[in-house]
């Protein structure tokens, strides 16, 4: 596994990523609404930003109602993301996702929950 992107939620895209391309140089790679969010992806070197902004009631919604905006997720990559859900259930992990599920930029993704990985919620993404 590699380390992929880490997901923040925010309540403006676009003001967000256009702090980030100036403030980290980081350009947007890729952009689209998905599941209820707008998403967008910067570039950083070996990993992105992706930035959450809600267009409509959800998970992020939620999130930032409750939590505010910031880190809401890492997430890392497997080339075989069955394999990588198999491994977290024999290390004791409770699952969001028990199977991959389409998630933005055309990836299969799943999430572990954060009350098994220290509070953190970790996606894992096949690309």
């Amino acid at each position: 596994m590699r380390f992929d992107h880490a997901g923040v939620a925010t309540r403006d895209a676009a003001d967000l990523a256009e702090l980030f391309a100036d403030l980290l140089d980081a350009p947007v790679a890729h952009e689209e609404t998905f599941d209820g969010m707008r998403v967008v992806f910067l570039e950083l070197g070996g990993g992105y930003i992706e930035l959450l902004e809600p267009t409509e009631g959800g998970p992020i919604a939620d999130y930032l109602t409750r939590d505010g905006p910031g880190i809401h997720h890492v997430a890392f990559a497997t080339d075989d993301l069955s394999a990588a859900l198999d491994r977290a259930r024999e290390c004791g992990v409770d699952l969001v996702d028990e199977e991959p599920r389409p998630g933005a930029w055309g990836h299969d993704v799943a999430f572990c929950h954060p009350r098994s990985t220290g509070g953190v919620l970790v996606e894992f993404v096949e690309h």
